[in-house]
């Protein structure tokens, strides 16, 4: 039996919440695509995703420790498959679209320049006069103007939901066809949001205890470890060690994604949202946490900033990364011929800083760590 597009467009009416997006009520795509004959639109996104060329690079793109330091250290691209299985629990517990939300979970970060925040810091510096860099915004731009896959049109040609989905810290979102701005996005886009936040809470906790850079004795003084640490010594007594610490994160992470779906469907309820037009009217987000775990997430995030991303095993090697990062980039500067032909085409369109950006930005760490080779003959 082969199912139909149209037949699994009423299967996922059917069983999805009367808030959900659906794929048939789509608002399209910016170039006019026939519909396909087996998949749905959102699914079709998630593979144009996962086909790309800056979705495979990810996997050379730090995360918090620089790409290659350790085997098993979190990538840009491993943090976003975790990200986007999170979103799919949270999704399905709610009664919402699986598949949109994945999508955008999958694109959150494609626009991230080597070296994480700090190349990303580092771009926005160097591009301060040239309209500046946010990665959330050149996630966009990837998908809508810098991935070539299609002969009659750039990017990827994505449906608008997933396109509204990257905005991540817009005031305000547009509305397709150049209506009205809505106060909030789909509540998909909201998951693929939280889900990115939970996600590096518990893996960046992971791998800095991992590197030892984080201790569990500094961890117990914060609510969102000791509930989660108490739960298994309850069940697990005699769990020690790296044992106890991965057992304690895995509990971590079920903890936050059973609270966000308890609290949102509270709000949701409590909100009288009744379709996707009223989520997208709504002043503030409905997928969010409870409140003690609000107030216990802050502290964690706290304690990460002061003791992990700001750590000089950490940081320190970074930003000697974004020394090479801005050297590159000022060779670009000087002598664009090096960008090569596919990439030189865009100088007319977008200027030289901005093709320059966009060429740096789509670097892994070890590519641009050979570029800064091949111009100056040293590397990290």
């Amino acid at each position: 039996m082969i199912r139909t597009r149209a037949e699994l467009e009423t299967l996922e009416a059917a069983r999805l919440a009367p808030y959900a997006q659906l794929s048939s009520q789509s608002a399209g795509r910016e170039n006019s695509e026939p519909p396909h004959p087996v998949r749905l639109e959102f699914e079709r996104d998630r593979a144009r995703i996962i086909h790309s060329q800056a979705f495979r690079r990810l996997e050379y793109k730090t995360q918090v420790f620089l790409n290659g330091t350790g085997d098993h250290f979190r990538t840009r691209l491993t943090h976003t498959m975790e990200v986007a299985s999170i979103s799919r629990t949270i999704a399905r517990g709610l009664g919402l679209n699986e598949d949109l939300t994945e999508a955008i979970a999958l694109a959150h970060d494609l626009g991230h320049p080597p070296f994480g925040h700090s190349g990303e810091e580092t771009l926005d510096v160097l591009m301060k006069n040239h309209g500046g860099f946010d990665h959330n915004a050149q996630s966009l731009r990837i998908v809508e103007v810098i991935e070539q896959k299609y002969p009659k049109f750039a990017g990827l040609n994505l449906t608008w939901e997933v396109r509204e989905g990257l905005q991540k810290h817009a005031r305000f979102h547009q509305a397709p066809k150049g209506g009205a701005k809505n106060p909030s996005p789909s509540l998909e886009a909201q998951i693929a949001n939280l889900a990115d936040e939970i996600t590096y809470y518990s893996h960046d906790l992971d791998d800095g205890l991992d590197a030892g850079l984080i201790t569990v004795e500094q961890l117990s003084a914060l609510d969102a470890w000791t509930e989660s640490h108490a739960h298994v010594r309850q069940y697990f007594p005699k769990l020690k060690g790296k044992e106890l610490a991965a057992y304690v994160i895995r509990c971590l992470i079920d903890r936050q994604v059973q609270d966000v779906i308890s609290a949102s469907a509270t709000a949701i309820t409590k909100a009288k949202v009744e379709t996707v037009a009223d989520v997208r009217q709504q002043p503030k987000p409905l997928i969010r946490y409870s409140e003690t775990l609000r107030r216990a997430n802050a502290k964690l995030r706290k304690f990460l900033y002061a003791n992990l991303y700001f750590h000089e095993q950490v940081a320190g090697l970074n930003h000697r990364a974004c020394d090479l990062l801005a050297r590159v980039f000022d060779a670009y500067l000087d002598d664009p011929r090096q960008l090569g032909k596919t990439t030189a085409k865009r100088l007319d369109r977008d200027g030289l800083h901005r093709t320059v950006c966009d060429f740096v930005a789509g670097m892994t760490d070890r590519y641009l760590i050979k570029e800064h080779e091949r111009f100056f003959g040293t590397g990290l």
